[in-house]
């Protein structure tokens, strides 16, 4: 029995320390780490901030275009109001009233302006005259100043 012993008891304690070795090289957690889960909150939370920033931004861009721009509705029966005001000018005898200076063949028979009145609006209107330009298209096409205004307001 002396000999087994001898044989075994080595064999126990290169086991034992096998098994401690093991124990104490494993690594504790392997989950993540605090540093690694405050990254992956941190990248969250910014993700979720920079959407949120977005949406505003887009509603905030929505309410101005909405409040700036009329609607398309408005928009083509304006154009159509102008379009029916120039085929109206532009028909013979529509000529301007005694009295008046209006330019000669302001308006074309397609309801559009003269290009040269066109380019001495565009003119004036960069060159600051706004009101100038104004008085200018409604003694050429005799139309009224709202016309005229949203007209040279486009140039």
């Amino acid at each position: 029995m002396g000999d087994v012993l001898i044989l075994i008891l080595p064999v126990l304690l290169l086991a034992a320390v096998l098994w401690a070795l093991s124990t104490a090289l494993k690594p504790r957690n392997t989950g993540m780490s605090e540093a690694e889960r405050y990254q992956k909150d941190l990248a969250r939370r910014s993700q979720a901030h920079y959407a949120a920033q977005v949406q505003a931004a887009t509603a905030a861009r929505a309410r101005i275009d909405a409040a700036t721009r009329p609607s398309q509705n408005e928009q083509q029966q304006t154009q159509q109001q102008d379009h029916a005001r120039a085929a109206l000018l532009a028909q013979p005898g529509s000529g301007p009233p005694a009295g008046h200076h209006g330019y000669p063949g302001a308006v074309l028979p397609g309801g559009q302006l003269d290009p040269q009145l066109a380019f001495q609006l565009q003119s004036m209107v960069r060159s600051g005259h706004k009101i100038q330009a104004i008085k200018l298209l409604r003694q050429a096409t005799h139309s009224d100043l709202l016309t005229a205004k949203q007209y040279v307001d486009r140039l």
